[in-house]
């Protein structure tokens, strides 16, 4: 719930915020599109969000529950090197795809941030395909036109294309 805010009022030209919701600690990242001779693309699916019906509070509440059958705070107090582990404790696949969800994209979202922090801006496409996928296929919160709009950057020499936003409609964000 902290997201569009903090972005909002704390974002700077020429840097990516990373926002860390559970202490609201956050760090300016470089991320210099024109050095790198890059644009970042928002493509509008003119895909409605479709959040009335409760899929997203279902999902936040499969990650509480999971955390907690897992013994942790919040799933990304689970590593990637931890997944396997965490994912044969849990007893069905919807849940194993929601947590792995969760820890993948935080991950990829650290892996992001040392790619910037070392200029590697071109670098990141391939983690911003990663999370549509696993927002596609784990998360399920993507809608055909979503999906279609990245195939189509991707198509067209997007270095990677996701979803943005709480999913289930909305934009796509092409580099």
């Amino acid at each position: 719930g902290i997201m569009d805010q903090s972005a909002a009022i704390r974002c700077r030209a020429g840097h990516a915020l990373f926002l860390d919701c559970r202490d609201e600690s956050v760090e300016q990242i470089p991320f210099d599109l024109d050095a790198a001779g890059l644009a970042v693309l928002v493509i509008d699916s003119r895909a409605p969000h479709r959040h009335a019906d409760g899929e997203y509070a279902a999902r936040r509440r499969s990650c509480e529950a999971a955390a907690k059958a897992l013994g942790v705070p919040a799933l990304r107090d689970v590593t990637v090197d931890q997944l396997d582990s965490a994912l044969a404790r849990l007893d069905d696949d919807e849940t194993r795809r929601r947590v792995r969800h969760v820890v993948t994209e935080d991950q990829r979202v650290l892996d992001t941030v040392a790619l910037l922090r070392a200029g590697r801006v071109q670098d990141i496409g391939p983690l911003l395909t990663a999370s549509h996928v696993s927002m596609r296929d784990d998360f399920e919160i993507t809608v055909p036109e979503i999906d279609t709009a990245v195939e189509a950057a991707l198509e067209a020499g997007a270095l990677g294309a996701r979803m943005t936003g709480g999913g289930f409609g909305g934009c796509v964000l092409a580099l």
